[in-house]
């Protein structure tokens, strides 16, 4: 009793600091193996092992009044604090948006420029650069902002009240008040607010599925586990805190609250673990670091060179600072926003909902994808595929969910499917129009129709009922007609429990017949027969009475093969990944028999099993290096827990590899999160593993995977295109200025023509590049590195080959037209030039490797966006208002053919670079296969 029991610090689970630390070491690090177990354990671990007495002893309670003590209550509320998940604590929300300013060296370079151009008096220049930067960073905070709710979600499972009993009287009080040693009751419908070492257990059952990810309500009972290594799907006599009672009621001991039970830590791991910045934010930092290089570089040179003509210092500090600002493409942050907003609507019609846009691009750099297998690989819908009763001998009735089997209804196979239907506890459900429940007694109610028979479970009245538990193994019914007469028992589970329990067989006349002990092991050898083929094998028998404590005296009636069958599609989206250099690694419960047997039949390469599967056994025995290097040639997972996921992702993060990872329950979270493209389930994950994921898949199909990636390289190649041409326009631009500010010559642009070249780089022409459709070819190249350059060496060659053609042909036009003195005939020639060569840069850079005849006019956006840039071109040369806003005058139309002969030029020398890099590629290749 409490009262006669002092409390005692010793008998409690230890709070201390140091555990919290070594718990947050684990998460953190996670070095080595005996630090990767502790972050898999909880409390919970040492109780399932105690019985209810020991239980009871060791936290100072009584298992009928509960803590009687207030003042002990109250030391250990002081002790372990409110049972309540309790985050950091959150910053301000304008602290976060201005954070986002100063991490980006891109954004720091635009702040940069805008400040020198409000110095200097350029104010457009100023305040474009700084909508820009506005509008840039406030989508960015907006989508981080949105996808830091995993915590909230979190929380929302702990439930606000619990039924709590102390010194012998019961009420309903707030869960938060609870504390270890405390004894609270559940029912159908409440969420458990604690870890509870059960005392009291009736017929309940307990939805872990948002903790461990599991489908099947766990069936709970009171006796100790004696497996000291138990997983926290195996903990049979501890209930959860929120976890969802499914069925029956019971009572228990709290042994665990807030961040000590196994949701806190969960909750931990998720707070702990930072987002690894995307590919793509890498590449735009350096990107930043580049610009800003070339700008100093700018003005060292040309300030240099102004200051040996004689020139002042302030003039050309001015000069060179002007050149540098404009060098800067200010729209290229907005331009990959739009870009990857865009991405992401195409991707959601793709049933893929990406919440953070970087991760759209970041889909193209995925070399590594962990999937799950139910549901995601396979239908998650169980279908029985194989039956067998004993006179079959060694063969075995294949069943097709449409097919027609009445006609071989034998009285042997009408016996088992019986059995299946009345020892059932699913349930139809009208509204849905479809069966709800386990899915195994689903499959075996949804066989029925295709022998012709009818559910006959509302014909019979259940007397007695066991429940399936995993070390029962099986379940058994007892029912009658309605009077109590002809009473019958039916059961199902493990072939070697339902052999144990039988004595006779049925034969296909309906004949009762001993089971000998050969009739037994033909029984075992087709169930191992059956499991080889990945199937999950049952065994079925029934009898002429009803049952006390266990059915006996079985009459057996034969097995089914069911499973989950791959989705259609997977076996080719694979194939497409494995080609596209992306190593695609399958994680499972299941046993490596079965795991093994389900990659074979969606393609997955199995060329050493040794090497190619492992086991979460193996996982916990190795350290996090030794599984890095291991994991190489791992395809398969099997025997793993949620908690494995984890090791796993650190694990091939650790090789450098960019991970995504696809999960649906709470335990899924943390490593949702720490991926690099965590894909959580739309229509099977729950709330916390959707808010802690980058996707959620809103059909569960691995293959919107295969799509997203498509979509996200694809989005990648556009960037690099229309980054091509904003630097190639950029650079020409800058070029002319500085030639003619070196050499004396007049201005050949003036301000108001610079102003329209800056709308058109910045503008709908290069946007409309963003949006190029994405090249089915895309597959077939290997994702990207974690450490790649967005400038990459061929990038820069395309911006260096189109910027030297643009500035040598516009200043051949500047210098062929110009006579004594600069008229608007010469400098509409220029700027006309210099615009067309835009035009025909944008064709080109639609795509660095196909022809523009190969891609056509798909993007209408590309056509309307140039086709309008040419109107305005019009308007400003032969409109008299614009005529007088730009200072051009009305040119020839053979001076019209002149302009576009010369600037298709750029187009012509990327077709002609096109087709001879196409020419060698393909010579090499015959040159690769020859040999």
């Amino acid at each position: 009793m409490a009262s006669d029991n002092p409390f005692s610090t010793s008998r409690l689970p230890s709070p201390d600091v140091h555990s919290s630390s070594v718990e947050m070491e684990v998460v953190n690090n996670l070095d080595d193996v005996e630090s990767r177990q502790r972050s898999q354990d909880s409390v919970s671990a040492k109780f399932c092992t105690l019985s209810v007495e020991d239980t009871v002893r060791e936290l100072g309670s009584d298992s009928k009044k509960g803590l009687c003590n207030q003042q002990d209550i109250t030391y250990r509320r002081s002790v372990h604090g409110s049972n309540e998940l309790e985050g950091e604590e959150d910053e301000p929300l304008y602290r976060k948006f201005i954070a986002t300013f100063y991490g980006d060296p891109m954004i720091m370079l635009l702040i940069g420029s805008a400040a020198i151009s409000f110095y200097m008096g350029n104010t457009d220049d100023a305040i474009s650069i700084t909508a820009a930067i506005l509008i840039v960073v406030t989508v960015g905070f907006v989508q981080e902002y949105r996808s830091e709710k995993s915590l909230e979600a979190l929380n929302k499972l702990v439930p606000e009240q619990a039924h709590l009993t102390r010194n012998n009287a019961t009420e309903t009080v707030l869960a938060s008040t609870l504390v270890p040693g405390d004894l609270i009751h559940f029912s159908v419908g409440d969420r458990i607010p604690a870890d509870v070492r059960l005392t009291e257990s009736v017929h309940l059952t307990i939805d872990e599925s948002n903790l461990t990810g599991e489908t099947k309500p766990c069936t709970k009972q009171v006796e100790t586990i004696q497996n000291v290594q138990t997983s926290t799907n195996e903990r049979s006599n501890i209930a959860f805190m929120g976890t969802l009672v499914r069925d029956g009621h019971g009572s228990g001991i709290v042994v665990a609250t807030g961040d000590r039970t196994a949701f806190g830590s969960v909750f931990a791991m998720m707070s702990s673990i930072e987002k690894p910045k995307t590919p793509l934010q890498n590449a735009m930092d350096k990107l930043g670091q580049q610009l800003s290089v070339f700008s100093f570089a700018v003005i060292g040179v040309i300030g240099f060179i102004g200051i040996l003509q004689g020139r002042s210092w302030l003039d050309m500090f001015q000069i060179s600072v002007s050149l540098a600002v404009a060098a800067i493409p200010e729209g290229l942050p907005i331009i990959v926003a739009v870009t990857l907003a865009l991405g992401v609507l195409r991707m959601a019609k793709q049933k893929a909902i990406v919440k953070r846009l970087p991760s759209v691009e970041t889909l193209g750099s995925v070399n590594v994808i962990c999937s799950d297998k139910t549901g995601t690989l396979t239908q998650n819908h169980m279908t029985v595929t194989k039956v067998w009763t004993v006179d079959m001998k060694t063969s075995h009735l294949d069943i097709d969910k449409k097919g027609d089997y009445s006609k071989q209804l034998t009285k042997d196979i009408k016996a088992l499917l019986e059995s299946g239907n009345l020892c059932n506890n699913s349930k139809f459900s009208a509204e849905k129009d479809k069966y709800l429940g386990n899915p195994t007694d689903i499959a075996i109610l949804e066989s029925l129709h295709c022998f012709g028979l009818d559910d006959a479970r509302n014909s019979r009245v259940r007397s007695n009922e066991l429940p399936f538990n995993s070390s029962r193994k099986y379940m058994a019914v007892s029912t009658h007609l309605g009077d109590k007469t002809k009473s019958e028992t039916f059961a199902k589970g493990a072939v070697e429990k339902i052999i144990s329990m039988s004595k006779m067989y049925i034969n296909k006349d309906g004949d009762i017949k001993p089971l000998t002990d050969d009739v037994s092991k033909l029984v075992l050898k087709m169930a191992d027969d059956l499991a080889e083929d990945g199937l999950r094998v049952l065994a079925f028998g029934k009898s002429s009475k009803s049952f006390d404590g266990e059915p006996s005296d079985l009459v057996f009636c034969g097995l089914m093969g069911m499973n989950d069958p791959p989705r259609p599609s997977v076996a080719k989206s694979i194939a497409s990944l494995i080609r596209g250099g992306v190593h695609v690694i399958m994680i499972t419960g299941d046993s490596e028999t079965t795991a093994k047997n389900i990659a074979r039949k969606i393609g997955m390469p199995l060329t050493d099993s040794d090497k190619c599967v492992m086991t979460g056994e193996k996982i916990d025995s190795m350290t996090e290096e030794a599984l890095a290097e291991a994991i190489q040639y791992v395809s398969v997972f099997a025997r793993t827990t949620p908690e494995h996921k984890v090791a796993i992702v650190r694990a091939l993060q650790l090789r450098g590899d960019i991970v995504a990872m696809t999960g649906d329950g709470v335990n899924d979270a943390p490593a949702l999160k720490l991926a690099d493209i965590g894909i959580a389930m739309g229509k099977n994950g729950t709330d916390v593993a959707k808010e802690a994921a980058d996707m959620v898949l809103t059909d569960d199909d691995f293959s919107t995977i295969l799509h997203a990636i498509r979509e996200g390289k694809g989005i990648f190649y556009n960037i690099q295109n229309f980054l091509t041409f904003q630097l190639s326009t950029s650079v020409a631009a800058l070029s002319l200025i500085a030639l003619s500010t070196l050499f004396n010559l007049p201005n050949p642009l003036n301000a108001m023509q610079i102003l329209w070249i800056n709308i058109l780089m910045d503008g709908p022409p290069a946007q409309s590049l963003g949006v190029e459709p994405v090249d089915q070819e895309v597959m077939n190249k290997p994702p990207r590195s974690r450490n790649d350059k967005i400038l990459t060496n061929a990038v820069l060659k395309r911006v260096g080959q189109s910027a030297l053609i643009v500035i040598l042909g516009t200043m051949f036009v500047y210098v062929r037209e110009m006579g004594d003195s600069v008229t608007r005939r010469d400098t509409t020639m220029t700027f006309t030039c210099f615009v067309l060569f835009d035009m025909f840069n944008a064709l080109a850079c639609r795509s660095s490797s196909k022809s523009v005849l190969e891609l056509g006019l798909k993007n209408s956006m590309f056509n309307y966006a140039v086709g309008g840039s040419l109107i305005g071109q019009v308007c400003a040369i032969y409109v008299p208002f614009f005529q007088s806003i730009f200072q051009t005058e009305a040119l020839s139309f053979g001076d019209l053919i002149y302009l576009i002969g010369l600037t298709s030029s750029v187009w012509i020398a990327d077709e002609l670079r096109k087709f001879y890099k196409k020419r060698a590629s393909s010579s090499t290749y015959g040159y690769s296969v020859s040999v």
